[in-house]
């Protein structure tokens, strides 16, 4: 009887539903069968391969270094992220002159399109005319070293992000009982005591979605290496995103950048899933 009475409900969601299917579902199960062919444009024959070129992915030796890159870039900026977010997120929360103006002023990084940060670095970054050499009086090359062009992606992720944190923050912070604050204050905790003791611990929920979104977002990271340094110099900041879009529409192979890039769903997969059952210990 449940089913019929639902039957308007599910009338109306049967178009998205379908639409759905279309540009997710569909898409997603014939990758999974481009995995398991030889297929290539290039060559303009396919063969079933079945599990080859995960084998060729496990011997891959730029596919482990796009690996790192990207898990370095992960782990750097989202550790970066948080502590900034939380730290400024924590200063906006007290009354002082200014305060609205300075949050706006912090949000504007989040605003602007990725594609343009990154422009926009990039001149910052220029080792003959950019800011940060002008501003240092030194010398470096930023995006031409392998030594310094994976940190200056990072640098320019966690000043675009950093506000993103810093928002949902302080919305945590709004929820946090005042009455929380008083009694910490009439027992004698410091203001370090009342962050670690109070604080902090009804963040921790919050603090770990906003881990699960992050991560995320920063293991899928693209458009900010790719405009920045387009993976190099010499692969240096090649991520798993860049290296199988270069794969699909440079080397014309279907497969096996098809193998390398649900390598990147399934590695998102399992740390979601990790932070999942970290956020239920937690709430």
């Amino acid at each position: 009887m449940t089913l019929f009475k639902d039957r308007p409900a599910l009338a109306f969601l049967a178009p998205a539903g379908a639409a759905l299917a279309v540009v997710t579902v569909y898409p997603l199960i014939y990758v999974f069968w481009l995995i398991l062919q030889n297929r290539s444009l290039a060559v303009g024959e396919a063969s079933f391969a079945g599990f080859h070129n995960y084998a060729a992915m496990w011997g891959d030796e730029r596919f482990w270094n796009a690996l790192y890159n990207t898990a370095y870039f992960t782990a750097v900026s989202v550790a970066a992220e948080l502590a900034l977010g939380v730290a400024l997120a924590v200063l906006l929360d007290r009354a002082f002159p200014g305060k609205s103006a300075l949050r706006a002023v912090i949000m504007i990084p989040w605003a602007i399109p990725t594609v343009v940060s990154a422009r926009m670095w990039e001149c910052m970054y220029n080792a003959d005319f950019g800011l940060f050499n002008y501003l240092l009086g030194a010398d470096i090359n930023w995006l031409g070293s392998p030594a310094w062009a994976l940190n200056a992606a990072v640098f320019m992720d966690v000043w675009k992000t950093t506000p993103f944190v810093t928002l949902l923050v302080m919305a945590g912070l709004a929820g946090i009982p005042e009455d929380l604050y008083r009694a910490a204050r009439v027992d004698g905790a410091s203001q370090w005591m009342i962050f670690r003791r109070v604080t902090l611990p009804m963040l921790t929920p919050l603090l770990v979605v906003i881990l699960i979104f992050r991560t995320i977002d920063s293991f899928r990271v693209f458009d900010a290496i790719y405009v920045l340094t387009g993976g190099g110099p010499a692969n240096s900041t090649e991520t798993l995103s860049i290296y199988a879009y270069k794969i699909l529409f440079q080397t014309l192979r279907f497969g096996y950048g098809s193998a390398v890039s649900v390598s990147v769903f399934m590695i998102v997969g399992l740390v979601t899933v990790f932070y999942v059952r970290l956020l239920r210990r937690t709430a």
